[in-house]
């Protein structure tokens, strides 16, 4: 079993309104909405989010997107995206769990094959870290093994999760995916409007 976890907690200053509830594009959906379908068309039986404690709409946007997905509050959201990780471990870790899938609210547009492709070579492997590539460059979702998951919980929150990737060098399992939305950033209102042609 491998949960998704997307990250969705960050204060989205520089987008000036909360990315995850964001329109994509025209397509009626919400970048958490998108993500949340992605992940459970590619295989994730167990989607959770996380997001602040107090992002009371955010919560109420997962509840009604009508497929398996549950609401994480992260307490310590102002501590770095690693909380968000450690948050959506502490409530996906239990027997039976082999890993788990992470991704950021702000890189929506992965598609649901891309997910399945990424879950297959990891089971496949015996790679600790598997991360989705797209033309050579490293991208999202990312996934975890349980081997790493100690690692997670005692690394550094300056350092975040890329320290435990970069920690394991050659081991990591690049999966090389025809799917250019695993690069997505989507930080600013340019950075939006550069995607969909379109200003918010």
């Amino acid at each position: 079993m491998i949960p998704g976890i997307i990250l969705a907690a960050g204060r989205s200053l520089r987008m000036g309104q909360p990315k995850a509830l964001l329109p994509y594009g025209t397509s009626g959906e919400t970048f958490v909405g998108c993500l949340a379908r992605a992940l459970h068309d590619g295989g994730v039986d167990d989607v959770l989010v996380v997001g602040r404690r107090e992002d009371h709409s955010l919560q109420a946007a997962v509840d009604a997107l009508g497929i398996p997905a549950r609401y994480v509050e992260n307490p310590a959201a102002d501590g770095g995206q690693l909380t968000s990780v450690l948050a959506g471990l502490s409530v996906a870790d239990r027997p039976g769990v082999r890993g788990i899938l992470v991704m950021p609210v702000d890189a929506p547009g992965i598609a649901g094959s891309t997910v399945a492709a990424l879950l297959m070579a990891f089971r496949a492997s015996a790679a600790p870290i598997a991360r989705a590539v797209h033309r050579g460059r490293h991208g999202h979702p990312v996934i975890f093994g349980r081997e790493v998951f100690d690692a997670l919980r005692r690394t550094d929150l300056s350092l975040g999760a890329r320290a435990v990737v970069r920690a394991h060098g050659a081991a990591v399992l690049n999966v090389e995916v025809d799917d250019p939305a695993v690069l997505g950033d989507v930080d600013t209102p340019g950075d939006y409007q550069a995607l969909f042609g379109q200003e918010l």
